[in-house]
């Protein structure tokens, strides 16, 4: 059997989720029924974590194991043709026996997109948050630097999904503006369920002048879910990558 792993984008907005759900679509469906339909065989992919109904993603990755004759640039040419529209495989390639798409991971990161127009915004709906107030980017900035570093973020974190711990480490938040929106981007060694998702709306109602930077700092330390912000709308939220020791995907 040959370890295969992939690195995938999709529309989330077209999906409910990653993870495969009877009598739903999600894009883990879409890609083992590809499988199936190539090689007539039932085979499981396993990504590097799920993401919600609505949530895109330009960097996923994911492996499974088969039995196919098919070189590496074949098989990637014969799966796409086999997907549905809002997904497609950008990488393909044999890897090492024991590659985990999960268990081998070691960071991510994602972007939270918001577009700041005076009107709504007659495109972005499904790819993006609309926020018609006037922000304070330099409150935003400043609250961001509550969030860097190895914390506790059960304040960030909607129930939902099991964890042994709810300590992650944040190496980067960052704000990046264009003249009618901007971008969220964080990084960091894993994210709790919904973690990104609050984090914006938290900042965003820093923006908003709804709490202060400083706020942000003692909601880490008080733990308590409900002293954060709104979870942000899951349009707006972009797995943007995800790190692994080495260099997966070099060619």
């Amino acid at each position: 059997m040959r370890n295969v792993r992939i690195q995938v984008a999709y529309d989330g907005s077209r999906f409910y989720g990653w993870q495969r759900q009877d009598g739903f679509d999600t894009v883990q469906q879409a890609l083992e029924e590809a499988l199936e339909a190539l090689l007539g065989e039932s085979i499981t992919v396993r990504g590097s974590g799920r993401t919600d109904t609505g949530v895109h993603a330009l960097r996923q990755v994911a492996n499974f194991h088969l039995d196919c004759t098919l070189n590496d640039n074949r098989l990637w040419h014969a799966l796409n043709a086999h997907l549905p529209e809002g997904v497609v495989i950008r990488r393909l390639e044999t890897c090492d026996d024991g590659f985990h798409a999960q268990y081998d991971a070691c960071g991510k990161r994602y972007l939270y997109l918001v577009q700041t127009e005076r009107f709504r915004p007659p495109f972005a709906r499904r790819h993006s948050h609309w926020v018609r107030e006037k922000l304070d980017f330099g409150a935003m900035r400043e609250a961001t630097s509550h969030l860097i570093g190895t914390q506790d973020f059960r304040a960030f974190a909607n129930a939902g999904s099991p964890r042994k711990t709810t300590v992650r480490r944040l190496s980067s938040v960052r704000l990046i503006r264009k003249r009618d929106r901007f971008a969220i981007v964080m990084g960091g060694s894993g994210f709790l369920y919904r973690m990104a998702r609050v984090i914006a709306g938290t900042l965003i109602e820093v923006g908003r002048g709804q709490r202060t930077a400083a706020e942000v700092g003692q909601i880490l330390a008080d733990g308590d879910r409900s002293l954060a912000g709104a979870t942000a709308p899951p349009e707006g939220l972009y797995l943007l990558s995800v790190r692994y020791r080495g260099a997966p995907f070099r060619s």
